[in-house]
């Protein structure tokens, strides 16, 4: 095991290079740069930017040189600890990320919570009590939860509470309580506008997980050594606790890897829609400008913690399942 930890961690830094160097160079591949947005955006608003300005701009920002170079010294910097500086904040990327990262963390992790205690317990019943009428409501809101995109779920939910209740429910704060300094008030306030991204966010990973436990507790249900236990008097809360919901959820521990990123990233549609102050509507911002080293590193966080949650995974998996065997 450790032979393979070592192996993983060493594959794990090869691919952080590698993943570094595609999503840079993917992120500099539309034409122009943040400058040629920088220009446009100034030429609406009818001001005029001179050649000499916009290469005094470009020498600043490091934008004159070649693209290798360009990812060189970002490369570099990010081995410091330095992740670079946003042409659209003028600010340092570490400044940003760490301001929304609290806020993503709460949502993202919330959700991931409330998906995992509502599917596997409604999974368990669903496959146990088969064809049964509570099975059918299951599948039924299960479908909904799949074919519903969460954007359009935000949507119709800003819109009912607005129109029925008078309420807004963008955010995560009231106006009152968005930029004040924190204290009872407003963590109350933000408990009490938590659960709609919660809910909206978690439906759609809370119906596939019912399917993907319902179905692969069926299969194990219908397995030899479950007929054998049962014949032999083993009770069936039992049986289903020591083996067949362990082996069930195998394909579930699978997808941890992509749980990390998630809650670093968060949704960002949903996010744009709610209004949310997480990294999601960020990475967005950053992605529509061509604020390349925002983009570059934000992409790059997300990509190191999908690694580090496939490893995760793979640990959870030999733990779950005895037939794993890593050498």
């Amino acid at each position: 095991m450790k032979a393979y930890i070592a192996r993983r961690f060493l594959y794990m830094l090869l691919l952080l290079l590698m993943g570094s160097m595609v999503s840079f160079m993917i992120i500099t591949l539309p034409p122009g740069d943040y400058l040629s947005y920088y220009v446009d955006r100034m030429t609406m608003a009818g001001v005029a930017v001179s050649e000499e300005d916009l290469a005094g701009m470009r020498r600043y920002y490091g934008l004159d040189d070649p693209l290798v170079v360009q990812y060189a010294k970002w490369l570099f910097r990010v081995l410091q600890g330095d992740l670079g500086r946003s042409f659209g904040w003028n600010r340092p990327v570490s400044e940003l990320i760490w301001e929304r990262l609290g806020m993503t963390v709460v949502v993202a992790f919330g959700s991931l919570i409330v998906t995992y205690v509502i599917a596997i317990p409604i999974g368990v019943y669903s496959a146990v009590k088969q064809y049964s009428v509570a099975d059918y409501a299951t599948t039924f809101v299960g479908f909904i939860g799949l074919s519903v995109p969460p954007f359009l779920l935000a949507l119709v939910v800003m819109m009912f509470f607005h129109n029925n209740l008078g309420l807004s429910v963008g955010g995560l704060f009231s106006p009152e309580y968005a930029n004040a300094p924190w204290s009872f008030g407003k963590f109350m306030d933000l408990l009490a506008h938590l659960p709609v991204p919660l809910l909206v966010i978690g439906l759609s990973g809370t119906a596939w997980l019912i399917r993907t436990m319902r179905a692969t507790l069926l299969d194990e249900l219908r397995k030899p050594y479950v007929q054998t236990a049962r014949a032999k008097g083993v009770e069936e809360w039992e049986l289903l606790r020591t083996y067949p919901v362990r082996v069930a959820l195998v394909p579930i521990a699978s997808t941890i890897g992509w749980t990390l990123p998630a809650i670093f990233s968060g949704s960002i549609i949903v996010g744009i829609v709610l209004n949310l102050p997480t990294i999601g509507p960020l990475l967005y911002s950053a992605l529509t400008t061509e604020d390349m080293f925002l983009a570059a590193s934000t992409v790059m966080i997300s990509m190191a913690l999908t690694l580090v949650g496939t490893f995760i995974s793979d640990i959870l998996l030999a733990m779950l399942d005895p037939r794993i065997h890593y050498t």
